[in-house]
C-alpha cells in the first residue's frame, strides 16, 4: 500500500477507536479531511484485510469491522490493529506471489524454475504473471529476512522453509516460547515485531493441533492502540536518524480537530489543509510510557522542535547532513534536555516533595517506587514517617502526573506556585466527589 493510503488508515482507525464508532460517515470524512466516497473505499479496504487475516475464524463468529474494534477487546489477546502492518508491508501482487511461494515450499524443497511454474499456474487471471527475474528477487528477499534457506548442493539450488527452530522444539517448549513472546510483546516497546513473531508461533501451534485454550493462557491487556499505530513511523524515522537525513512531512498538531489530509495530486481540486508542512533534522525518538505516546525530537529552522508521532503523515526523506553538523545538533539537544523529565525544554526548577511511608507496610513500596522511577532525583532527608525527595527538572508539567499518582502519600513543598497548583487540583477533585 502507498504511504499516503497507510497514513489515512492509521488516522481512520485511531479515530474509530477513540470515538467508539460514534461519528457518522459525514463526520468521519470531515474530521479526516477526505470525501465520503474515500471514507467508504477505505473502510472496504480495511474489511478486506481483516477478512483475509481471519479466514481461520468460523463465519458465524466473524464480526463487522467497527464492531470488532469496539467490542473485541476482551474476546482475544490479539491486537486487531496489527493487520495494518501486514497491509503496509507488501503490495497486493507481492502478497499473492509470496504466499504462493511459501505455501509451495512448505511441502517440499523446490528450485526457482519449479516455483515460477507453480506461481504461473496458481495466480489469479487478473494479476500479471511473474518472470524468472521476479521470482529470483522474491527468493533473495525471503532468504535475506530468514524465512527460507538454500539447501546444500550443486546448481540449480533448491530452497526450503527456514523453520528449524520451531521444528526442533517440543510442544511444551513451543508453548513456553509463545508465552514468553506474548508477555514481552505486550509489555515492551517497540511491540509490533514481537506481535508478528507471536502470531507466527501461534499459527505453528495451531498447525500442531494444540488446544486453543492452552495458547490463550493470559487475560491481561496492555494494548495501547496509538502506540502500536505510531510504530508505523518509528523505523522510518530511526533509519533517517541513522543516515543523518533531513525529513519532510505534513504535521497535524493535537490542538486542531483534523488529523489527516489527502494529497493534492490534481491541481483542479487543490484545497487548504489544517496540517503544516515541516522540514527538519530528526535527532531522537522518545516514548512516554505513561500515556503510550511516541515523540520525535528534531532540529529545524526554529531550533529544537518536538512532534507527537500521531500527527506525522506523508514522510519523505530529504538530503543528508554532514556528520559534524549532526553531532553538534545532537549535543545541543542533550544539553537542552539535561533536566527534562521526558521532553520538556523549559527553564529548570527545583522540586521538593515529601513522601509519607505506608503504615505497617513491609517492604516500603512508596520509597521503592520513588527510587525506581525518580530518575536523577535524590532523597535528602528521612525519618520513620516520611522522606524528602529533591529533583531539578525543566518545568513541572511533565513530572506533575507522576507526583499526583502517589495521592495522599505525596506533598509538594517547593516551588510554592507548584504547591498551589496541586492544592487547587485536589480541591477540584474533592468537589467532584461531594454529596449532591
Amino acid at each position: 500500500m502507498a504511504k499516503e493510503s497507510f497514513d489515512k488508515e492509521i488516522q481512520f482507525i485511531r479515530m474509530l477507536v477513540l470515538t467508539s464508532g460514534a461519528f457518522s460517515r459525514q463526520q468521519f470524512a470531515e474530521r479526516l479531511g477526505i470525501s465520503v466516497h474515500t471514507f467508504d473505499k477505505t473502510l472496504r479496504r480495511l474489511k478486506e484485510v481483516v477478512s483475509s487475516m481471519q479466514q481461520q475464524i468460523p463465519q458465524e463468529q466473524s464480526k463487522e469491522f467497527a464492531e470488532a474494534l469496539r467490542f473485541r477487546y476482551y474476546d482475544s489477546t490479539d491486537p486487531l490493529l496489527l493487520f495494518l502492518f501486514r497491509a503496509k508491508s507488501v503490495k497486493e501482487s507481492e502478497s499473492q506471489r509470496l504466499s504462493l511461494l511459501l505455501s509451495a515450499l512448505n511441502e517440499q524443497a523446490l528450485t526457482a524454475m519449479e516455483l515460477l511454474d507453480h506461481c504461473c499456474g496458481c495466480l489469479p487471471s487478473d494479476l500479471s504473471l511473474p518472470d524468472e527475474k521476479t521470482i529470483r528477487s522474491d527468493l533473495k528477499y525471503l532468504e535475506e529476512v530468514g524465512v527460507i534457506k538454500k539447501e546444500p548442493g550443486a546448481r540449480p539450488y533448491r530452497y526450503r522453509i527456514q523453520d528449524d527452530l520451531v521444528r526442533s522444539l517440543t510442544e511444551d517448549e513451543l508453548l513456553d516460547l509463545y508465552d514468553f513472546v506474548d508477555v514481552m510483546a505486550t509489555t515492551q516497546v517497540p511491540s509490533v515485531q514481537g506481535y508478528l513473531l507471536r502470531d507466527g508461533l501461534k499459527k505453528q501451534l495451531i498447525r500442531g493441533h494444540v488446544d486453543p485454550h492452552a495458547i490463550e493462557t493470559f487475560l491481561y491487556k496492555y494494548h495501547y492502540y496509538s502506540r502500536i499505530l505510531d510504530e508505523a513511523h518509528l523505523f522510518t524515522l530511526l533509519n533517517a536518524i541513522r543516515r543523518r537525513c533531513k525529513i519532510r512531512f505534513l504535521y497535524f498538531s493535537p490542538k486542531i480537530e483534523k488529523s489527516y489530509a489527502s494529497k493534492n495530486t490534481n491541481p483542479l481540486f487543490e484545497r487548504e489543509t489544517d496540517g503544516k508542512m515541516q522540514k527538519t533534522l530528526p535527532l531522537k525518538i522518545v516514548y512516554d510510557h505513561q500515556y503510550g505516546r511516541w515523540y520525535l525530537l528534531s532540529y529545524g529552522r526554529e531550533g529544537i522542535r518536538k512532534y507527537r508521532m500521531e500527527g506525522i503523515t506523508q514522510i519523505d526523506e530529504e538530503e543528508s547532513v554532514d556528520e559534524a553538523l549532526f553531532e553538534a545538533r545532537q549535543n545541543a539537544l542533550v544539553e537542552k534536555m539535561r533536566y527534562s523529565w521526558l521532553i520538556d525544554t523549559g527553564r529548570p526548577v527545583t522540586v521538593r516533595a515529601r513522601f509519607f511511608n505506608p503504615e505497617g507496610s513491609e517492604p516500603n513500596f512508596v520509597r521503592e517506587r520513588v527510587l525506581l522511577q525518580g530518575q536523577w532525583g535524590e532523597i535528602v532527608q528521612e525519618d520513620e514517617h516520611s522522606f524528602v525527595y529533591v529533583i531539578t527538572v525543566n518545568g513541572t508539567t511533565e513530572i506533575k502526573p507522576w507526583l499526583r499518582s502517589f495521592g495522599s502519600s505525596c506533598e509538594i513543598l517547593e516551588p510554592v506556585q507548584f504547591r498551589r497548583e496541586m492544592i487547587a487540583e485536589w480541591k477540584e477533585i474533592q468537589a467532584a466527589y461531594e454529596s449532591v
